[in-house]
């Protein structure tokens, strides 16, 4: 054999070797979190005002939720559920609220994330976006996340054009810059950094299209005939849109795509104007801040190019807190006991027959009182005010829960009514009372909600 065949031969051995390797490698995961998307913003789901076809095209080449269900109807506890796989009735934080020192409560130490999971099993971990789970010195670094560049603080995420952010834990000062653009930078930075030797677990919270609704050019929509802030929200969901094709591209870019699990999603409805406007919460009633499905069913597409089939649609009920179990499976990773969440694995490979139903899904929402600390307020500083129910097809609402400790339950058949417009309470006294049970025994205590110091 000549030298020329003889390298040849070996670099065909390593190439193989190599490819081996990769095909035994956990996949990368990609995690894209929206902040008050609708249920009804997406084409997939139905939009027709707001063009989002980069997303529509991930959802065309995988797998469509139907009846998925953000961890909460706001944003700080709708991001504990899905970091801890733990309901609203068992997470940490269960409402938006401010300490004394006006920041997010910071998640405990002993509170077990994703990101921390999938680093022991040798991922590269980053999250770009917002955290909403602590202040300086409990950011994203103290949970499990390699590289970080984010708000910490849910208050100050509602600013686009912020003096400041926080990298890897140290502030960060900035000049002008429309913090989503920096966001979408550091992600493909770090997608570009990849040498392949280890997979990675990228978590995006993004905070497009949430309020304040600015954007630096609400192209392609300047020229219609409606409101401005309109117009910023429905360009700022195509700028989303665009920036998640940039992020496929890139993995495509890197001959990654084929090893890489990419999930979109929202933390919870969106916003009652926009729900009017655009329809963005599709045909569901209510929005952000409700327990009605508006302000908690969302969007939730899975693509794994090789295992998730395409042109996939399924109304399997699930929450964002099946989402731990289900990476820590496709991982290789056992997830920690007595948490709420079950895997999707068998749902996402095919496998419907060995899929976990859950029995029932709960949530719980609490009220922040901003005024708490005025002289003439006197109301107490946050309160339990709704709560709800997902019971096979059935839905059950409470809600006004500081007015009314008592307030009556309402009843909804979800197969036959999704909009939840007619109240079955009094045609069904078992469902109720098995509502009641469930009420009664899904929550447990925690430092912040209801806060009685």
């Amino acid at each position: 054999m000549n030298v020329s065949a003889y390298f040849s031969v070996l670099s065909g051995l390593l190439f193989g070797l190599c490819s081996l390797a990769s095909a035994q490698q956990p996949p990368n995961i990609v995690l894209i979190m929206a902040d008050d998307l609708g249920y009804g913003d997406l084409g997939a789901y139905g939009q027709e005002r707001i063009h989002t076809p980069h997303i529509d095209s991930l959802a065309a080449g995988g797998l469509r939720f139907t009846d998925y269900y953000a961890g909460s109807t706001v944003c700080a506890p709708s991001r504990n559920a899905l970091l801890t796989g733990m309901h609203t009735g068992h997470t940490f934080i269960r409402g938006n609220f401010l300490t004394d020192a006006e920041e997010d409560p910071a998640l405990p130490d002993d509170k077990v994330t994703i990101a921390e999971l999938l680093k022991k099993a040798g991922y590269r971990t980053a999250l770009f976006g917002k955290w909403g789970l602590g202040g300086e010195g409990h950011g994203p670094e103290t949970q499990g996340f390699d590289r970080s560049v984010c708000y910490l603080d849910q208050i100050q995420a509602h600013n686009y054009y912020p003096e400041y952010l926080y990298e890897d834990g140290r502030r960060i000062p900035l000049d002008s810059v429309y913090s989503h653009h920096l966001f979408v930078d550091k992600t493909l930075e770090f997608i570009n950094d990849q040498d392949g030797s280890r997979p990675f677990f990228l978590y995006l919270p993004y905070t497009l299209p949430h309020g304040k609704h600015v954007i630096p050019d609400n192209a392609p929509y300047t020229a219609m005939d409606w409101p401005e802030q309109f117009k910023n929200y429905a360009a700022m969901m195509t700028l989303l849109d665009s920036d998640v094709g940039r992020i496929v591209q890139a993995l495509r870019d890197r001959g990654m795509d084929g090893n890489t699990v990419v999930l979109f999603m929202s933390d919870n409805g969106a916003n009652p104007a926009f729900a009017k406007f655009f329809n963005s919460n599709g045909a569901l009633r209510g929005a952000k801040r409700d327990m009605y499905d508006g302000g908690i069913r969302v969007p939730l597409v899975v693509n794994w190019p090789g295992t998730v089939a395409a042109n996939q649609t399924t109304s399997h009920i699930s929450a964002a807190w099946d989402l731990l179990p289900t990476l820590c499976e496709v991982a290789g990773v056992t997830p920690p006991a007595g948490i709420d969440g079950l895997s999707l694995l068998p749902l996402l490979t095919g496998d419907t027959e060995k899929q976990s139903q859950h029995t029932h899904l709960y949530w719980e929402n609490y009220t922040y009182n901003y005024d708490w600390n005025k002289p003439q307020n006197t109301l107490p500083r946050n309160w339990l005010e709704n709560r709800a129910v997902r019971y096979r097809k059935w839905k059950a609402v409470q809600h006004s829960l500081y007015e009314n400790a008592n307030a009556p339950i309402e009843l909804y058949d979800l197969e036959t009514d999704p909009g939840e417009t007619r109240d079955l309470a009094d045609d069904h006294p078992e469902l109720i009372r098995k509502m009641v049970e469930i009420f009664d025994n899904a929550s447990s205590t925690t430092p912040y909600f209801p806060y009685t110091k």
